[in-house]
């Protein structure tokens, strides 16, 4: 899934999601949470200049929406 949607031109917020819903449509889980941390090299590279410049981005679905238990100890492991 990660594979699939990666290759496609976008914005990382809309790969979390994508990655999430799928995986949430397809194999009908309880819960799913999805948390992508990617370096952004345009921002290393040209423009700012900003050394080790990550995103952090996550997506949680079903159980771990409501649950801030079930999030934190997936956030921690």
């Amino acid at each position: 899934v990660v594979e699939i949607y990666s290759k496609r031109l976008q914005i990382q917020e809309r790969l979390t999601s994508q990655i999430a819903n799928t995986i949430y449509e397809v194999l009908e889980p309880k819960g799913v949470a999805v948390v992508i941390k990617a370096d952004h090299h345009c921002m290393t590279v040209r423009g700012v200049h900003t050394i080790n410049a990550q995103m952090h981005t996550q997506v949680m679905l079903g159980c771990f929406e409501q649950n801030i238990l079930l999030q934190q100890q997936f956030l921690n492991s």
